[in-house]
């Protein structure tokens, strides 16, 4: 999926340099100098620039790959401090409410991921999404597929009030998606009285062209195909508009008389819980940020102390050496220095400040923005909050700092004639921003602009400097050096972010991007030791141990203090109390529990700590037989000698445990009965203060203990064999020795014990065995992990059309999650940006996936199954390795969705085949072909049941 950003020419020589993107993926290209094309004659240059250096013809290239087009070329006028870098490129503020973002964040970033979802549920035809670059929009629901049609264009329901300053669709009130005709920044007016028989969205800006949408927008452009389906430009390029010129014509009762506009299939869709926000002007920079940042109320969700509402102000990659005071508003400092010197009021956008030691003081409504130019020099630009940049400097409504540009010469003894530019010259492209060097007379230059003063030296100054236009700055501005700066800011106040964690973002940011960058600058970051907070304890352990990483030093001991951290915090959540375990049976009986296994259809990681203790966590699996019975089974049964004797049927071994240390060996590498010994720790086996010995406590207890285990299957299935296993044991030891454990305790005791054998993991494979059937397991955020289960019909797997496509293929390939566990999860306590987000989704999907299951629905079901697996390689791109590669191009053209349950790498293969008849022909391919002399077919069923114990 390419990216294609229409930018200021100065800003596409820096982009890839200064944002650090790879040429492949992003294309930059500003509009034709000297011509002002429009959006529409803007999205056809932009294409025409890219293709130009394909071999393809046009129509081909269109159809190769989906592109997200974003135009961020604009002057901005109404937003000087970003001006020179783009408005896409501003830095935004770490949500104060949401975990995994990076520090150095800026629009663009927060822009990119619902674009790329959109497109992704986009159709064949439609390859191409325009959107505009001085937006964030925001939705916290699945993306639905897109229609089938020419134009898919997205608005959100507003009132008018809102309405009316953007463009506005109309629609069939009977058909919502059908759009009549499309308005631009209509009155209130015209809202209220269309909307009696109507319904309106406002236009966001995103817009989905299928590839004969394109070629029209292009032809209306001007542009042609020629021969060999070339595209040729116009000799002389003109304004299109996308929104006015092309989407006045759209419709199915628009006025406009253009046929080939009119005639395209035009869908409009609400976006799904959306939210817009504009960055357009310097005034929206903090409104709109400042909405984002108050846009969650609930106090459990601010992930800092400081849950109060953010006020409107923000400082981010600065150094300010004054206190700010409560009753200040509207206050923006980003890459700046403000010296002890310094006063100010409110209404300020500071930006770019190098550091300084002038006395400055600055009115209310009166901004800063200090841009590098050249090699060493720098330009003064101040400006006013509210300033349009727009009029001629003659013309007493042309304001700029708050009054004329007349007066503003009058209180500094000068008058137009001294100026070298007409005096009817549009503010934006009048030369007086003074451009110099960091020396002794800047600062008083800089108050000399700002506060009215007839000195004559300073007039003198002003007038022999090197002066620029606001045009000027954006063309010659040292983005490398205004980015160099930002980032010296930005380490030191990684310092304070840490050491003051407590009000911080810190330990809710991308902790995994901040200990890279905290290696690669040295920045010399002490270890904070004392928490209140056992999570945050946690992460900083990891944060430590990443850095270390990043320096090639051994962080084995840093890593494993995380984990044992974790491990602490489920097990405090146990609220644990030392069991009492009685011989709970008649001598002669035998306890026989048995589980199925678990296939994960949706949300798997979701259920891993730490992220389901961050977040909560969604999962929907099915408890299945193999082979029409339970394949993992444990016999327990009291014996006469005062010892534990544990035997494992399909591994053929046997050990006798006759100490409490040997219980307590579970860690023992290589152990084949690590599972039994913790679970026999867990059950109060373990009582060294009312007990000399093993041997007194099993007199004690009335009998020894005789354990025997059967998993029939192979190890590394990635069915959760070995926590259904550890659930099983426990379950069985529970109805042993009268401990009358419920399932959610099975369940928290599994937990526990996989942290006890330092295997990790999370909950949903003992739950996916433990509990029968087809179901939705989530939980809520917190150390309690206590799961809802909501059950899915199971009649869409009874019907023999649909049980007959289902097939479980075992690939003969072993493999164990434990250091696939140990990266993923390594990335949750750091809250690394691009697993956060994954993980996100897998979440959201499995709620839709439940809604299909409930729905009956075989087809989408199989869809669900398929995304799930594409989301579990984008998390982990090792869990299919070539092997398994190999074996899903024999099949796909038969199989509709296919799996690897678990953590992937190995193991089983779930297939959904396109009907009987390819389930037949896949069964064939694989017989004939097997993957190795262990791979095979294997029957399976969804129990009804799931964990049993009986007596015999």
């Amino acid at each position: 999926m390419k990216k294609l950003l229409s930018l200021p020419q100065n800003l596409v020589n820096y982009f890839h340099q200064i944002e650090d993107k790879d040429k492949e993926s992003w294309f930059c290209a500003s509009d034709p100098e000297g011509s002002h094309v429009g959006s529409g004659g803007g999205t056809a240059w932009l294409l025409k620039e890219m293709w130009k250096n394909s071999e393809t013809d046009f129509n081909q290239w269109l159809k190769q790959e989906k592109r997200i087009i974003m135009h961020a070329g604009g002057q901005s006028r109404r937003l000087p401090a970003y001006a020179p870098s783009g408005k896409i490129l501003t830095p935004i503020p770490v949500f104060r409410w949401e975990r995994g973002q990076k520090i150095n964040q800026n629009l663009l970033d927060l822009q990119i991921p619902l674009y790329e979802k959109i497109l992704q549920k986009s159709p064949k035809n439609l390859n191409t999404l325009i959107a505009s670059g001085d937006v964030y929009i925001q939705s916290d629901q699945n993306i639905k597929e897109l229609p089938n049609v020419d134009i898919v264009c997205y608005g959100l329901w507003a009132n008018a009030e809102l309405a009316t300053n953007h463009g506005v669709f109309v629609c069939n009130k009977n058909a919502s998606e059908e759009l009549l005709y499309m308005l631009q920044k209509p009155s209130p007016k015209i809202l209220k009285n269309l909307s009696q028989d109507q319904l309106f969205l406002m236009d966001i800006g995103i817009w989905v062209l299928s590839d004969k949408a394109v070629n029209v927008l292009l032809k209306h452009s001007g542009y042609s195909l020629g021969q060999n389906g070339r595209l040729l430009t116009p000799e002389n390029l003109s304004f299109y508009d996308l929104y006015s010129d092309f989407g006045l014509n759209m419709g199915s009762h628009t006025e406009g008389k253009n046929p080939e506009i009119n005639d395209l299939k035009i869908s409009i869709l609400p976006l799904p819980k959306g939210e817009f926000y504009h960055f357009g002007t310097s005034r929206e920079l903090i409104s709109s940020t400042l909405s984002i940042q108050n846009r969650i109320i609930d106090q459990r969700s601010i992930l800092h102390k400081d849950d109060k509402p953010h006020s409107s102000m923000f400082v981010q990659n600065a150094d300010i050496k004054i206190k700010l005071r409560p009753d200040q508003r509207n206050l923006w400092i980003e890459n700046s220095y403000i010296g002890e010197n310094w006063e100010l009021q409110s209404e300020h956008i500071i930006t770019g400040v190098p550091e300084n030691n002038w006395e400055l003081k600055l009115p209310t409504g009166v901004c800063l923005d200090i841009v590098p130019i050249d090699g060493d020099s720098y330009c003064i630009r101040p400006y006013g909050f509210f300033d349009a940049f727009r009029g001629p400097l003659n013309v007493d409504s042309t304001v700029w700092m708050g009054e004329s540009f007349a007066n503003w010469l009058l209180h500094r003894g000068v008058a137009f004639p001294d100026l070298d530019f007409p005096e009817d010259t549009d503010l934006q492209a009048a030369a007086i921003f003074p451009v110099l060097k960091l020396n002794g007379s800047f600062g008083e230059l800089l108050t000399w602009m700002i506060n009215p003063s007839k000195n004559k030296e300073l007039l003198s100054l002003w007038l022999s400097c090197e002066r620029l236009s606001a045009n000027d700055i954006s063309k010659r501005a040292s983005l490398s050096r205004l980015y160099d700066q930002r980032e010296l800011f930005r380490n030191k106040n990684i310092v304070q972010l840490h050491s003051n964690y407590t009000k911080s973002v810190f330990y809710q940011s991308d902790l995994n991007y901040i200990a890279q960058h905290v290696a690669q600058n040295k920045i010399d970051l002490k270890p904070n030791l004392s928490f209140d907070n056992t999570f945050q304890q946690m992460q900083e352990f990891m944060f430590q141990a990443k850095i270390k990483k990043y320096l090639n030093q051994d962080n084995t001991i840093e890593e494993q203090k995380a984990f044992d951290l974790l491990g602490d915090i489920i097990v405090d959540s146990l609220g644990y109390e030392q069991p009492e375990p009685k011989l709970n049976i008649f001598h002669d009986q035998i306890v026989w529990g048995r589980s199925p296994v678990r296939i994960d259809i949706a949300g798997g990681w979701t259920d891993t700590p730490p992220y389901s203790i961050a977040y909560g966590g969604a999962v929907v699996n099915m408890a299945i037989n193999l082979n029409g019975q339970p394949p993992l089974q444990v016999y327990i049964k009291p014996s006469k000698e005062y010892k534990v004797i544990l035997r494992s049927i399909d591994i053929g071994v046997r050990e006798d445990i006759s100490t409490y240390e040997e219980i307590s060996g579970f860690k023992q590498v290589g152990s084949a009965f690590s599972i039994p010994k913790a679970a026999l720790f867990l059950s109060g086996f373990n009582d060294k203060s009312s007990f000399k010995n093993l041997e007194e406590h099993l007199k004690a207890f009335g009998s020894g203990i005789e354990i025997t285990m059967l998993a029939a299957i192979p190890k590394g299935s990635g069915l959760g064999t070995s926590s259904i296993l550890s659930a099983t044991v426990l379950g069985a030891l529970s109805d042993f020795c009268g401990l009358k454990w419920d399932q959610n305790d099975l369940n928290q005791r599994t937990l526990v014990l996989e942290q006890l054998l330092t295997t990790g993991g999370g909950w949903q494979d003992q739950f996916g065995g433990i509990l029968p059937g087809i179901k939705l397991i989530e939980t809520q955020k917190g150390g309690n992990q206590t799961p809802n289960i909501s059950w899915a019909p199971e009649f869409i797997f009874s019907k023999p059309e649909n049980k007959a496509r289902m097939l479980l293929y075992y690939t003969g390939i072993t493999r164990t999650a434990k250091n696939i566990l140990s990266e993923i999860v390594t990335g949750m306590f750091l809250n690394e940006s691009r697993n956060t987000k994954i993980l996100k989704d897998i979440k959201e999907h499995a709620f839709e996936t439940f809604k299909v299951l409930q729905s009956a629905n075989f087809e989408d079901f199989s869809d669900c199954v398929a995304l799930t697996w594409e989301q579990k390689k984008k998390l982990d791109r090792g869990i299919n390795p070539p092997e398994i590669d190999k074996l899903i191009d024999i099949i796909k053209d038969y199989a509709s969705a296919y799996k690897l349950p678990g953590a992937g790498g190995g193991g089983y293969l779930y297939i959904i085949a396109k009907d009987p008849n390819a389930a037949g022909i896949i069964r064939k391919l694989l017989n004939e072909n097997p993957l190795n002399d262990r791979a095979r077919f294997v029957d399976i069923d969804l129990s009804n049941t799931g964990f049993q114990v009986t007596r015999s």
